[in-house]
């Protein structure tokens, strides 16, 4: 009998460490299930937020694309340097803190004494290695800087497209030999200063001025030396006029002047100047030095007619009178119709 409780007692005993080692291997277990969902919800959560800077990053990198977009579209509807940099300092304040922004052509310009004042650091504009300008800024908060000299590099390529439309709108409106307006160009002006006129009722008169015996002068001494001859003839034309008035040249050695609110009187006074300049101007064409005088007819609107083919007609018939008179001369058509 005794045997018999030994015996149950021992069973039991070893069911029961049996049973612990089962009990605690399960526990292990379990441990071991919890540590891996934690790992693997770690995982997930560094995947979720690292999902969330990169939505971050790109939404940012979005609405820099958009703001540089925005910036430049504004920009290229103006052909004004200080209205397009308005336009760039404005978009600067939304999206970067900063005190003041200024923009100069040139360092140079801004020096106190040769000293730049403390407060402001400076950016220089490039473009393609060109110098497009100087931004001067002070107060920018730091972490902006990137953001600052990302939104600075757009705004040089916008001046540098607006330089370039420039340039080619010069190129369109000026003569490259003698730097006086194109004809069609300057049949436009024509054509507004008559509108203009036409609404304020008031006179306008139109030069017509020719170069005398300039076939001698190519004969004689060249082309070359003949445009150097027409450059210093759009000088003294340009010398002797306002800056409301147009010149331009209307073809070969012919040249032209639109004078706004002017009647015979003042027409005359001014094309007996730009006569007696040229007939005492001593011009030096390479190895040549020449004279040159002009023959000069006037026609005044609305007295000699009120559009500009006839203006133009009239003023050309007083020119050939001026050519038939002995040149170096000046010849208003209404002196003739009266």
């Amino acid at each position: 009998m005794i045997y018999l409780i030994i015996a149950t007692v021992i069973f039991v005993a070893v069911v029961f460490y049996l049973a612990q080692l089962v009990v605690l291997g399960l526990e292990q277990r379990a441990d071991e299930d919890v540590l891996k969902a934690k790992d693997t919800f770690g995982k997930i959560i560094d995947q979720k937020d690292k999902a969330q800077a990169e939505k971050a990053k790109l939404e940012r990198e979005a609405m820099q694309i958009f703001t540089l977009y925005d910036m430049t579209k504004e920009i290229t509807r103006h052909s004004n340097e200080q209205d397009a940099f308005n336009i760039f300092f404005r978009k600067l304040k939304e999206n970067v803190i900063i005190e003041d922004c200024q923009l100069v052509q040139d360092i140079g310009d801004v020096f106190k004494g040769g000293v730049l004042p403390s407060e402001f650091a400076v950016f220089v504009l490039k473009s393609k290695e060109k110098k497009m300008g100087v931004l001067l800024y002070k107060g920018l908060d730091p972490k902006d800087k990137e953001k600052f000299s990302i939104l600075a590099h757009q705004f040089a390529l916008a001046l540098r497209r607006l330089k370039l439309y420039k340039d080619i709108e010069v190129l369109a409106i000026t003569d490259s030999l003698t730097g006086v307006c194109t004809r069609r160009y300057f049949m436009d002006r024509f054509e507004e200063e008559i509108k203009r006129s036409s609404v304020r009722k008031c006179n306008l008169a139109f030069l017509m001025i020719d170069a005398d015996h300039f076939k001698l002068i190519n004969d004689q001494h060249g082309h070359l030396a003949g445009d150097q001859v027409l450059k210093e003839i759009s000088n003294i034309i340009q010398e002797n006029v306002r800056e409301i008035d147009i010149v331009g040249r209307f073809g070969g050695e012919e040249f032209c002047v639109v004078l706004p609110d002017t009647d015979t009187e003042g027409a005359r006074f001014v094309a007996e100047r730009i006569r007696k300049s040229a007939e005492k101007r001593l011009i030096k064409a390479y190895d040549s030095t020449l004279r040159v005088t002009l023959s000069i007819g006037l026609a005044i609107y609305p007295s000699d007619g009120k559009l500009v083919d006839e203006i133009i007609d009239k003023a050309d018939w007083a020119l050939y009178r001026a050519k038939s008179e002995g040149r170096n001369c000046v010849v208003a058509f209404g002196n003739y119709q009266k």
